[in-house]
């Protein structure tokens, strides 16, 4: 069955949806619903002929008969969230089972002005705010998963930091799907707002409670007003059956830095798209990422990089290893738009391939209109070095565990990036796990 014509049951579960949000002071939001379902059902899935998406396959996403889910379906205790949580790091926790926002697992302590919450509350509570950034930046005109998440939005989370505003802790947002009797998806939509001479940090985590097939179809736009400092995490480690898709839409003002980090780890079809604009002059990015495959998961990194002004940094660094029959893609893209004199951009993407059978497509991309720049990129694949093995079996350590140490350095390239160190820690954890001989690695730090 074609991929272009697996668009009618969402255009049905629209009709549902778009009923049910006007009778529930949502109306304000139907033209841009309707205008993004409209535009999904133009657009279709995208399939392999689509350049963006010449390597992934989202096949198995179109061909799911996905069931959006219902209240009444079973909610976890706190305890089944206890490996989720960092150990020594306090948190704004944002809890949300199969795509809707739970009070009863969240922990919020909100400082003078800044509020964090649930999207869904406001839209209402909020619309004011919501109206000038809700829908303003991830634009659906040339993006399918983007314009089916506009469509289908209900909640997620809602964070908007007043000028000069510097949070201490980090706002977690936890997004668990559980074992469901059919397959579910859940469109989580998070808007940030961060407003000038802001600092703060947002950890964006998708997790699986079960084996059950879901399908996440995530979208977060970020707005980092000028001088403003924000980093942002996005943890992905579903089960093995999980979909998901998420987009990152950061829009930077003036003098601003962000850093995007983001561990992939779950999953069986994983797309990421970072695409973060530097609108003010003076911006600074940085766009870190590891993704780790095995089996016959396929994970697919989508950077586009803009710098509209002048004066700006960006640098991105990826490193992938990849084992069993697994695949990955990295597409990365920085445009340097005709006014954005004085850029210096650096893109890196580097992978290692630990079976025959793992394959890795790779394409840095430089699109440059303006004279007076700085542009790098490049791209590596191998494997481990048989030299550096040998030096450590020379020592006195075995094979595997050889091996699995420089695998855990290469990684440990891009965590160390990484400047919160119980978020940090955790994740090494997390690393150390997955590699071969991962528990006796983890012992032993």
């Amino acid at each position: 069955m074609a991929v272009r014509q697996e668009t009618t049951r969402y255009v049905e579960s629209f009709d549902q949806l778009d009923t049910h949000a006007a009778a529930n002071g949502q109306a304000w939001l139907r033209p841009i619903r309707r205008a993004a379902i409209a535009r999904f059902s133009e657009l279709g899935f995208p399939t392999t002929k689509d350049e963006d998406w010449r390597f992934t396959s989202v096949a198995p996403i179109a061909q799911t008969a996905f069931a959006r889910p219902v209240d009444d379906q079973a909610k976890p205790a706190p305890h089944e969230l206890e490996p989720f949580v960092f150990s020594g790091l306090d948190c704004h926790r944002l809890v949300f089972v199969n795509g809707r926002y739970s009070p009863r697992l969240s922990s919020l302590g909100e400082p003078p002005g800044v509020k964090v919450g649930s999207l869904a509350r406001a839209i209402t509570a909020e619309r004011g705010l919501l109206e000038r950034h809700l829908g303003q930046y991830a634009g659906f005109h040339e993006d399918a998963f983007c314009a089916l998440n506009t469509a289908f939005l209900e909640d997620g989370a809602f964070v908007y930091l007043p000028r000069g505003t510097v949070l201490e802790v980090p706002i977690h947002l936890l997004y668990v799907s559980t074992e469901t009797a059919e397959p579910i998806i859940t469109h989580p939509r998070n808007l940030v707002v961060a407003e000038e001479d802001c600092q703060a940090t947002v950890v964006e985590d998708y997790v699986s409670l079960g084996d059950g097939v879901a399908f996440s179809n995530a979208v977060t736009e970020l707005v980092v007003g000028p001088n403003g400092v924000l980093s942002h995490y996005l943890i992905e480690r579903e089960s093995v059956q999980a979909f998901n898709v998420s987009t990152l839409r950061i829009q930077q003002g003036r003098s601003s830095s962000v850093a995007s980090h983001s561990v992939l780890l779950g999953g069986a079809l994983v797309r990421n798209n970072v695409h973060p604009v530097m609108a003010g002059e003076g911006c600074d990015c940085l766009i870190n990422g590891l993704y780790m495959a095995t089996g016959r998961q396929h994970m697919d990194n989508y950077m586009k990089v803009e710098h509209a002004s002048a004066h700006c940094g960006s640098r991105q660094f990826y490193h992938g290893i990849l084992d069993g029959q697994s695949r990955a893609v990295f597409h990365g893209r920085i445009i340097v738009h005709k006014d954005a004199q004085k850029t210096d951009a650096k893109q890196t993407n580097r992978n290692l391939l630990l079976s025959e059978d793992a394959q890795i497509d790779t394409k840095p991309q430089l699109e440059i209109y303006a004279d007076d720049v700085k542009c790098t990129h490049g791209a590596t694949i191998g494997q481990i070095n048989p030299e550096a093995i040998f030096y450590l079996r020379s020592r006195g350590m075995a094979k595997e565990a050889a091996r699995a140490l420089l695998l855990f350095a290469f990684a440990e390239e891009c965590l160390q990036r990484m400047k919160i160190e119980p978020i940090r820690k955790y994740l090494e954890g997390l690393v150390a796990k997955w590699l071969p001989q991962g528990m006796l690695l983890e012992d032993s730090r």
